[in-house]
């Protein structure tokens, strides 16, 4: 058996008032995908900040060694010169600054002491050229999407020659093209002897790709495995400790929908007018109460900027008409767009969902300021009634937090995205927009997203949910609409339907 290029052992790390890990064990050997796999708060990010040298040598205790030398990391720097290179889940670039320099921001091409740009545009292409990622060198990197920051971020990984790659939910925002990419790049990487800890919450990528896995309950190391010894059903009771019998809840999707009246969002003509891409074109739609409408569609093809510009969040010119319960509405802001009885989940809820470093009853109440007299009156927010409304909420959403007070940020990925969906159920809406709502949220905290989703349904909510896997949308979705390009190129009642009927419109030239 080949020797462990990594070895860490009896790992314990303890922040005030919490064991984050008690006593792991875990080992990655030479040219091995090993997954790490846990619900969040399982330890998994704490392991890798070890690792990462974010937790420097001192503040844990066990061992952690690379080719069998103990290794005492005291920051990132160190940890990068021993070949460790870390994507977070949490991206590290300068939005401000192009793909290349991004890519070798710290160890840019210099010539006579000055950054030779020639030669750094250059190696950048050639580097993309060889991983087959085809990213656009010169644009900044705020004008990319996250799927393509992400791909960024992986690129900028590649170019410091790692002997030990780690990626935390690299997929969480990628294409299924997207992912293929990434899936031939760790094939090649795996060929070269480079060792690979991939963390992510899609279990099927763990069974397509990865040698071992290891999983984390409660920080600590429940079992490590070889993926042929493994099973789904298996993985998921390791992680949650129970076995979790449905993968999505029972609905009578369509078959229970009105026929005519109830139409909660009618959406006519409406086309868009940015300066760049994805352009939306004469866009028609409608979702009845009760509905959940799957939006799909590969990235760029315009389902986020559907969803944010009915909402008032679109930066560029629009024409069209909506209606909201029959009625045509003017929606040029996101107050609007609450006032008018609409609320969305955002695809990047620590961007646009959050206000990190402010506590859970700041963020729970902030869109129901101008909507709830009970909340905020003459412009005066009504604390108690705050703290009692966020407490029912907390209680009925089970939001794992040590009190309101804490901040958002301590919080793991799940029980932020309850937070955000609190936010936007205290404003109750008549129409709920879902976009991407379980990405990078672990197996257990995902059933619970898709039963609240289904349970709103029930409760006469119109909800639109734009996902990028298939399987989410098939199993959530009454109807389905897909985009490409900015167009409606397809239109199914979820009856049978499978994905190989979506896809094909997905790629209609």
């Amino acid at each position: 058996m080949t020797a462990p290029l990594l070895n860490m052992q009896a790992i314990t790390k303890d922040f005030p008032g919490v064991r984050a890990l008690e006593d792991v064990s875990f080992e990655v050997r030479p040219g091995e995908i090993h997954a790490l796999c846990g619900e969040n708060g399982a330890g998994k990010s704490t392991l890798i900040k070890i690792l990462g040298g974010v937790h420097p040598y001192g503040t844990y205790a066990g061992q952690l060694c690379i080719d069998g030398i103990e290794q005492r990391f005291h920051t990132v720097r160190d940890a990068e010169r021993a070949g460790i290179a870390i994507i977070h889940q949490e991206l590290a670039l300068i939005p401000e600054m192009t793909v290349a320099e991004n890519i070798y921001l710290g160890k840019e091409p210099r010539r006579f002491g000055i950054i030779d740009r020639h030669r750094l545009y250059h190696d950048a292409g050639e580097l993309l050229s060889q991983f087959g990622l085809a990213i656009p060198l010169q644009h900044p990197v705020y004008e990319l999407g996250i799927g393509q920051q992400q791909l960024v971020e992986i690129a900028k990984a590649l170019s410091r020659n790692a002997r030990l790659l780690v990626l935390d939910e690299p997929t969480a925002a990628l294409t299924e093209s997207e992912v293929d990419i990434l899936r031939q790049i760790l094939m090649q990487l795996r060929k070269k002897g480079v060792a690979c800890i991939y963390i992510t919450h899609k279990l099927k990528e763990i069974f397509q790709i990865a040698d071992r896995v290891t999983v984390l309950r409660d920080g600590k190391s429940v079992a490590t495995q070889s993926i042929d010894e493994c099973t789904e059903a298996v993985l998921i009771s390791q992680m949650v400790g129970r076995e979790l019998t449905a993968r999505f809840p029972s609905r009578a999707h369509h078959s229970s929908l009105p026929e005519g009246g109830n139409v909660a969002l009618r959406v006519e003509n409406l086309s868009t007018y940015p300066s760049e891409p994805p352009r939306l074109e004469e866009i028609n739609f409608e979702v009845r109460r009760g509905e959940i409408l799957g939006l799909a569609g590969l990235m760029g093809a315009g389902r986020t900027e559907l969803i944010n510009t009915l909402f008032g969040a679109h930066t560029g010119r629009w024409s069209g008409e909506v209606f909201i319960d029959g009625q045509p509405v003017q929606i040029d802001s996101p107050r609007d767009a609450i006032l008018h009885g609409m609320a969305l989940v955002s695809e990047d809820r620590k961007r646009y969902g959050l206000m990190l470093d402010t506590d859970v009853v700041r963020n729970m109440t902030l869109a129901s300021l101008s909507v709830s007299a009970e909340i905020a009156s003459y412009g005066v927010i009504n604390r108690d009634a705050a703290f009692q409304k966020s407490e029912q909420y907390v209680e009925s959403l089970s939001i794992k937090t040590a009190s309101l007070d804490m901040p958002v940020s301590h919080l793991s990925g799940g029980n932020q995205q309850k937070v955000v969906l609190g936010k936007w159920l205290m404003t109750h809406p008549t129409v709920l927009f879902l976009d991407e709502p379980t990405r990078g949220i672990d197996v257990g905290a995902k059933a619970e997203i898709h039963a609240l989703t289904a349970q709103l349904a029930d409760e006469d909510v119109a909800i639109v949910l734009v996902s990028s896997e298939l399987p989410e949308i098939l199993g959530m979705s009454d109807r389905v609409l897909v985009l490409h390009e900015g167009k409606i190129t397809g239109e199914f009642i979820n009856e049978n339907l499978t994905q190989e009927d979506i896809l094909r419109c997905t790629t209609i030239a």
